[in-house]
């Protein structure tokens, strides 16, 4: 069974169960500035999971693309990738606990066709000094649904994942762990919750593909049990039961709108359909597989931290140029960039041409055209992106290489190290093995060491940055952002219908805009600009927002977008009209803004400048 075969069943089963099918999200989240990426289903259904009234309704399903930027270190063993796809559905203030762990164990069983002999389940053990118990009633769900299949299963209690290297199986099926395992929040286990945050307890699905494939050697003298990464076990899916709030007392009470989250991993079920823990095995990621074993003629058995390295960073980097984000030195174009450039790394390690990096990306984009059309209608634009960042990273390599020549000493001390890291790009690993073929020794405490400062310094710039558009949602930052649509609209008044969006970054200090525009915007024209946001923020335009079919709003020449991929099938449309209708600003947005200009303050430009080609910066205030 393909994984688009997987994929296509789940979506199907959950509309049977009367299940709205919404498309994914962007890799790039709207208007979010907590993070640079989508690294989960749930994270654009975050504002309906809190109370807002989502458009198609209770009961929704979806396939969200998501990319983890933390993992990309991680890639290499049989189960880590950057890109993945999260099988989704959720209950908003629906269904609950009995429908959603029959529902998702009837899929497994009955459509993917997984033995229900080797599912393993974990449910919330309780946390007695939060007055949160343990969740029994899914235990009982779970042990009737065992029973349905003829298998008696048992429950046992674990705790946390140490405890289970000592306690191991004791012949459970279904197991409880503390909620370092099986709690979820945005903010992590209930004790770190603010107040006013959601959670609850989740039930975990492992599928255990026998004890031959526990091979982790960290885990050689521990005894096994499913929430661990002995190898053995894999966990396929997570219901989670959002029904508590923290309270200011640091006490939880019940809300009054329970709702359902789950994610399952497509390529994770997918390869417990096949019957191998190895995610690369599965058609997904395997169809590259067997083009690179074409190209260099080696054998993915005898190469597999390469051959994964290779496939993994190629799919993510597809999938994000799809979305409009190209390599580049800062945020997520940087993620891209880092993705080619280790690609190309490894490929030269398996003896791979230079250049055809991109034909790998063909057929990444075969095998998803079907479901992720973009990738087809921007085929062109990938490849053609991939194959410039290869060959502009083999330049470096160049100079890299150049620069290595000119170190005399035999031992490398770590600023030498990070200096061709970070400054002409040298791959760490490639520095340790021309090194080594120069009869050199490296510093790699004193590498890490530097590279510790570098992260530190990154990590306090990032807290200045937005990192999704906003800076955070406070009154002045909504003001900002209500004014960047005002000042879109008078650019586009001023200058033609050529401008559009190119990127903001808005603080609650003032705003930065990109657009699109050829030359230098005179004085004169920017002073024009300038009267026409005042003018509408004095006279107090009213700002409404209404949601629209994504395609028919695309054909009303009234609303002014960019980044039109990155939006749902449905979407927000916020207009500012004035009080005889007087249409000021039609534009696609995710929000927030204010009901009314009046108010905001007087917008003030204070600089217009170039930042790349074809694109203009102006910086402004409100007073």
């Amino acid at each position: 069974m393909s994984g688009e075969e997987i994929r296509s069943k789940y979506l199907e089963f959950f509309k049977r169960h009367d299940h709205a099918v919404i498309p994914s999200s962007a890799l790039v989240p709207e208007n979010d500035p907590t993070t640079l990426f989508t690294g989960s289903g749930m994270q654009p259904l975050v504002p309906y999971l809190m109370g807002e009234v989502h458009p198609k309704g209770t009961r929704l399903t979806d396939s969200q693309k998501c990319f983890r930027a933390e993992d990309i270190d991680e890639v290499g063993d049989n189960r880590h990738t950057t890109f993945f796809e999260m099988l989704g559905n959720w209950s908003l203030g629906d269904y609950f606990k009995k429908e959603q762990l029959r529902w998702f164990f009837t899929f497994l069983v009955d459509e993917v066709g997984l033995d229900p002999q080797r599912i393993y389940v974990s449910v919330f053990a309780g946390d007695e000094s939060l007055g949160i118990p343990k969740d029994d009633e899914a235990v009982a769900i779970w042990k009737e649904l065992f029973l349905e299949r003829g298998i008696e299963a048992h429950d046992v209690f674990i705790g946390s994942e140490e405890d289970g290297y000592e306690k191991g199986m004791q012949g459970g099926r279904i197991f409880y762990y503390d909620a370092a395992k099986n709690w979820w929040s945005r903010a992590g286990k209930p004790s770190k919750m603010p107040v006013g945050e959601i959670g609850g307890p989740d039930s975990e699905v492992f599928y255990d593909f026998g004890p031959e494939y526990a091979t982790h050697p960290d885990f050689k003298d521990k005894e096994p049990h499913p929430n661990s990464d002995s190898g053995q076990f894999l966990e396929i899916g997570n219901s989670v039961f959002i029904e508590y709030i923290k309270q200011e007392d640091g006490s939880f009470t019940k809300l009054p709108q329970r709702n359902v989250d789950f994610g399952g991993g497509l390529e994770r079920i997918a390869a417990a359909r096949v019957g191998t823990p190895d995610v690369f095995k599965v058609d997904l990621l395997w169809n590259v597989i067997e083009q690179i074993q074409t190209l260099s003629g080696k054998k993915y058995e005898d190469n597999l931290v390469a051959f994964r390295v290779v496939t993994d960073h190629i799919r993510g980097a597809t999938f994000m140029i799809g979305d409009g984000i190209h390599p580049g030195n800062t945020e997520q174009p940087y993620f891209v960039r880092r993705l080619v450039r280790r690609a190309v790394r490894y490929a030269d390690m398996l003896r791979i041409p230079a250049g055809e990096l991109k034909n790998l990306s063909r057929s990444v984009i075969e095998t998803y055209k079907g479901h992720y059309t973009n990738l087809r209608e921007k085929q062109n634009e990938i490849i053609d992106a991939i194959g410039k960042e290869e060959e502009q990273f083999r330049k470096t390599l160049e100079r890299g290489l150049k620069e290595f020549e000119k170190i005399k000493e035999s031992h490398i001390d770590g600023p030498t190290v990070a200096l061709l890291f970070t400054t002409y790009g040298f791959p760490y690993e490639l520095i340790l093995e021309v090194a080594k073929e120069s009869g050199k020794t490296v510093d790699e405490a004193g590498f890490k060491e530097e590279m510790q400062k570098h992260q530190e310094l990154s990590r306090a710039g990032a807290e200045h940055k937005f990192k999704g558009g906003l800076a955070d949602h406070s009154e002045k930052v909504v003001q900002y952002h209500t004014a960047t649509h005002l000042l879109l609209a008078g650019l586009r008044k001023e200058l033609g219908d050529h401008v559009h969006q190119a990127g903001s970054n808005i603080t609650g200090e003032r705003l930065r805009f990109d657009f699109t525009h050829g030359e230098k915007v005179s004085g004169d024209v920017l002073r024009k600009v300038e009267v026409f946001v005042n003018d509408v923020i004095q006279k107090g335009a009213e700002v409404t927002m209404e949601i629209r079919d994504k395609e028919e709003a695309r054909k009303d020449p009234t609303i002014e977008a960019s980044f039109w991929e990155r939006y749902p099938d449905q979407v927000k449309v916020y207009s500012m009209t004035g009080e005889n209708g007087e249409l000021y600003s039609r534009e696609l947005c995710g929000g927030p803004h204010v009901q009314n200009t009046k108010g905001i303050g007087t917008f003030k430009i204070q600089k217009e400048e170039a930042v790349a080609a074809g694109i203009r910066r102006i910086k402004a205030t409100l007073e």
